[in-house]
């Protein structure tokens, strides 16, 4: 019986091993985590509107039912395939017939990986819980600073890059200003905070059409959100940033602005683009190995318009799928098949009853695109028991306005 080995617990890993489900193969799960984190709505845990276990549930438990899966948390140092074996922190190995690596990415700074301290960016639980704290504790040192020092306390929050998840905490952030800690604090007034999205590029969200672009824009100006465009960042400190010529006082910077493959791609010993994602075969195989598959946001192939697929989770589900149906029709004797991709759109939402969809028949915005991206997420997360509860917080946010997991759970050094 075959090997598979899969690495990564994302979107791409799980849907290979649930397609895998009652083959005549032998399946592998292996990450360093012993959970899958739905990252669309990691930035609703950093803003205090989600618990972390409303969007996470543990490998084991999502594969429970396949018996021919096991699972096993470890951390990948390197891959070889030119012995079909992956080596693991600290030096063992395990041997693999079929391989899928899905292990994503990471924040990328352009080079200047000195600003990650004071720029957090936004791909994991522990991500979102550093954000919250750090949001959520710069309210509180306002009000400190209000009282002992008595003076007005000046919150500037600045959010670098303007893509959906920039957009979304910059929505996110604009409404706990403005409404959910509105009454909250005696000695100054959260509506008075600042927030700033910076944007390098001469648009917001460049994937999806004008249309949608500046009713985005609009909606977030809307919600008191200054919005800069063609403002390159050019230094990130402990409380300022260096944007556009100037420089802003920050009470805390977000970094929403790149991302980088992960490393293991560079083991593979093939060709990577700029980025460092591996270029894969149109079948999702890489360049001398046909049993080697990488999907997700490691993986770099052009669609029929020339352009690399995008990093979204839909791409990673359906590579995921595609590399193990190509694994099962490899066992079988039957040859692969190259990866056809289905856009089914693009969403971003922008706050309180406020997205814009991008879709294959329509094009939504405002509340009706909120409403469909409120459907979508609650139909793809994992879980009854998780779908229930965050239907139940998003119900009393919607009638409230209150969010509700306000909890610092960590010491921002930014607000001593």
């Amino acid at each position: 019986m075959a090997h598979v080995v899969i690495i990564g617990g994302g979107f791409g890993g799980l849907y290979a091993a649930k397609r895998l489900a009652g083959k005549d193969v032998r399946v592998t799960v292996i990450d360093r985590r012993n959970h899958h984190v739905f990252q669309p709505l990691l930035y609703q845990v950093a803003t205090a509107g989600l618990s972390p276990g409303d969007i996470a549930s543990p490998i084991r438990w999502i594969l429970r039912r396949q018996k021919n899966v096991e699972v096993l948390l470890e951390t990948v140092e390197r891959i070889d395939p030119a012995r079909r074996a992956i080596v693991f922190r600290g030096g063992a190995e395990t041997a693999y017939d079929y391989l899928i690596v899905a292990a994503g990415a990471t924040h990328a700074y352009f080079g200047h990986d000195d600003w990650r301290p004071h720029a957090p960016g936004l791909k994991t639980l522990e991500d979102a819980l550093d954000i919250r704290s750090r949001v959520l504790g710069a309210f509180e040192a306002a009000e400190r600073d209000a009282v002992l020092a008595g003076r007005p306390a000046a919150l500037t929050f600045v959010i670098v890059g303007g893509g959906p998840t920039g957009v979304e905490l910059a929505g996110a952030l604009a409404e706990i200003s403005k409404q959910t800690l509105a009454q909250d604090f005696r000695h100054f007034d959260p509506r008075a905070a600042r927030i700033l999205l910076l944007e390098a590029g001469p648009s917001i969200l460049s994937a999806f059409p004008e249309p949608l672009r500046a009713a985005a824009r609009h909606d977030l100006e809307r919600l008191g959100v200054e919005v800069r465009t063609n403002t390159p960042v050019t230094r990130i400190g402990p409380h300022a940033v260096d944007a556009g010529g100037a420089t802003i006082d920050a009470s805390s910077v977000l970094w929403a602005a790149g991302v980088a493959a992960s490393p293991l791609g560079a083991t593979l010993g093939v060709p990577l683009d700029r980025a460092g994602r591996v270029l894969v075969n149109p079948d999702l195989t890489i360049a001398g190995h046909a049993n080697v598959f990488v999907i997700g946001d490691l993986a770099s192939l052009n669609g029929p318009d020339g352009k690399p697929y995008p990093g979204v989770a839909q791409v990673a589900m359906q590579m995921g799928a595609h590399a193990a149906n190509n694994i099962v029709r490899a066992t079988e004797g039957q040859p692969l098949r190259a990866f056809r991709y289905k856009n089914f759109g693009n969403m971003a939402t922008i706050g309180r009853k406020s997205a814009i969809g991008d879709l294959p028949l329509a094009q939504l915005k405002g509340l009706p695109g909120w409403l469909f991206w409120l459907f979508v997420h609650i139909l793809n997360l994992i879980g009854f028991r998780n779908r229930v509860l965050v239907m139940v917080q998003w119900a009393w946010a919607y009638l409230t306005y209150q969010r509700a997991v306000r909890l610092i759970t960590s010491v921002d050094s930014s607000a001593e």
